[in-house]
């Protein structure tokens, strides 16, 4: 499997781990910004943006952290700052845990890395067999957060660009696996794994920035608390007009 990411920049590396159902598009102006002075490295996870979408992939946490983990490898990066977004926070931290002495410096954006069971409606339904249908078929998932998971309209062009890797139905493999990847229901595979990372949260030396959307419909205020808690001499920096798409 091929897995996309852009490389740009010299300097202190900084990598970008993105979610569901963004891609490395997500970060575009904090590449443009850092670049200069960082060296940024930002993935597509497989199955998401450019990456390879194989049909038969495990498509859980432990599987997007192995290939975080193979790609930082790969680079031989050391002294990171990572900043997360959505289930790029499982999957950064499921890294950053066990990589104490390579990660520095954390940003978490609206994300979780812990199990929650405050998960709004319009996400169960998306994972229910018509809603999974519809998100496979329609696209629904990621059409529905490009007006739902931001507190301003998207341009036509920023809309095309985080639709366009999500064309067919093969191309949402990704999405559709990330949300029956939540887990919400006792005996969930994953669960385990992120119970892990939660437990191992209190272990990291990382200096903390929390950057915050306070109008996330998904990740609300509530997760920013559990954040803090975990945290609690992190600095936060809240952002009263930002959605989801912070």
């Amino acid at each position: 499997m091929n897995m996309h990411y852009i490389d740009r920049g010299c300097g202190s590396p900084v990598v970008m781990v993105h979610g569901n159902p963004t891609w490395s598009y997500f970060y575009r102006d904090l590449i443009d910004d850092l670049s200069g002075t960082h060296h940024i490295i930002a993935p597509d996870h497989i199955g998401m943006g450019l990456s390879d979408k194989p049909q038969d992939a495990a498509y859980d946490l432990a599987f997007h952290i192995e290939n975080l983990t193979r790609l930082i490898e790969h680079l031989e990066l050391e002294d990171i700052t990572l900043i997360v977004h959505d289930w790029g926070g499982a999957i950064g931290m499921g890294y950053a845990v066990d990589h104490i002495d390579i990660v520095s410096k954390i940003v978490i954006l609206n994300s979780a890395a812990f199990f929650d069971p405050h998960i709004p409606l319009r996400i169960r339904v998306c994972r229910g067999a018509v809603g999974g249908s519809l998100t496979r078929r329609l696209n629904l998932f990621a059409r529905a957060a490009s007006f739902m998971a931001t507190d301003r309209a998207l341009t036509k062009e920023e809309k095309a660009a985080y639709l366009e890797p999500y064309a067919t139905f093969e191309d949402r493999i990704g999405i559709t696996s990330f949300l029956q990847d939540i887990p919400i229901e006792k005996g969930h595979g994953t669960r385990p794994v992120l119970d892990r990372i939660e437990s191992k949260l209190p272990s990291l030396t990382s200096d903390v920035l929390i950057l915050w959307g306070m109008r996330d419909f998904c990740f609300t205020e509530h997760f920013l608390d559990r954040w803090r808690a975990i945290f609690p001499q992190a600095q936060v920096v809240r952002y009263e007009h930002a959605g989801h798409y912070i």
